[in-house]
């Protein structure tokens, strides 16, 4: 397998905790989105769509979206659990981590590629440039808000997202969560269930790379 990250971007960095989690090693290969390295005719080869990450399966087969990285090793290498072990595990794991993904990620992302001077032209990944629409930003900040609001409400009732331990949900939300820092967010003082979630995580090696 060929894993290709990129150690600044929120996306990659989800794989490569699952990755982590999974106690595997796999080849990797660095795509630098500062410098445009997504956007090479080589990497176009690999990935038209000019995202990451991307894992090359062992069969030769593209993998070019979170969720299909996760299927594919959560099935190769079953343990430890990532996605649920009984049919309502699995269930739960899914929706939460669209949840986290669109009322997390994209109001995140919203803001930022809307709202920021140096993403003038970029508003959205892949090779077409467009252009920024500043309501956007406003729209995406007040989502975001509201996603660290449901956070705290669910934490409240258990210790994970979605299950009694950690899934590939709580990696989806633990990453967009650090990444709001992007646009000045972050967990409020007095959300100490989200608190004490983030700090449970943030201490696992995985959460370092």
């Amino acid at each position: 397998m060929i894993f290709y990250d990129c150690s600044t971007a929120p996306s990659p960095r989800r794989a490569r905790m699952f990755i982590a989690e999974k106690g595997l090693t796999i080849e990797t290969r660095e795509i630098s989105i500062g410098k445009g390295e997504q956007l090479s005719p080589e990497f176009l080869e690999i990935n038209p769509r000019a995202t990451v990450p991307v894992l090359i399966t062992e069969n030769g087969s593209v993998l070019t979206e979170n969720l299909g990285i996760a299927a594919y090793l959560e099935a190769l290498h079953p343990e430890p659990p990532l996605m649920g072990r009984t049919p309502e595990e699995k269930g739960q794991v899914l929706m939460w981590n669209a949840v986290a993904e669109i009322q997390g990620g994209q109001p995140i992302a919203e803001a930022l590629r809307n709202g920021n001077p140096r993403m003038k032209g970029r508003a959205l990944t892949g090779q077409e440039n467009v252009e920024q629409i500043p309501e956007l930003a406003e729209r995406g900040m007040k989502r975001a808000k509201s996603f660290f609001n449901m956070l705290e409400n669910r934490l409240r009732e258990s210790p994970f997202l979605a299950t009694d331990h950690l899934t590939l949900a709580d990696i989806t939300a633990f990453v967009f969560v650090e990444f709001a820092r992007v646009i000045k967010l972050s967990i409020p003082e007095d959300f100490t269930a989200t608190q004490a979630w983030y700090e449970n995580i943030k201490s696992r090696p995985s959460a370092q790379l």
